[in-house]
């Protein structure tokens, strides 16, 4: 038996706005741009992907799965996303290497230091 990761699926109450968010904010391609449900891609043919479906309900608590980003330049990738629309967030993360963000839904997100030795 084989698997293939193909997308995750991402609850959003605006799921073009949300994709679109996303898919600048990583540089990747929009493969399906239905209202109902938003696909974006590293590449057309490339997976995984993130699929935004609409939902009537916000988001009301901290995310049991995150994604972690680790950039060439964390100060700078930070800087970069708040400006696009992250805010930082506390999930009671105390003092760490990483910071925590939330999209513009809520949902969080890590985006982590220098990749050690």
């Amino acid at each position: 038996m084989a698997l293939e990761w193909e997308q995750v699926v991402v609850d959003a109450r605006d799921p073009v706005a949300l994709g679109q968010w996303w898919a600048e904010a990583l540089g990747w391609v929009v493969v399906e741009p239905s209202p109902e449900e938003f696909e974006i891609r590293p590449a057309p043919d490339r997976l995984p992907g993130l699929l935004f479906v609409q939902v009537e309900e916000g988001k009301t608590v901290k995310n049991r799965l995150h994604p972690d980003f680790r950039p060439d330049d964390q100060g700078a990738e930070v800087a970069r996303l708040v400006a696009h629309g992250a805010r930082p967030v506390d999930v009671g993360q105390g003092d760490q290497s990483f910071v925590v963000l939330a999209d513009p839904e809520g949902n969080e997100f890590c985006v982590l230091g220098q990749r050690r030795p």
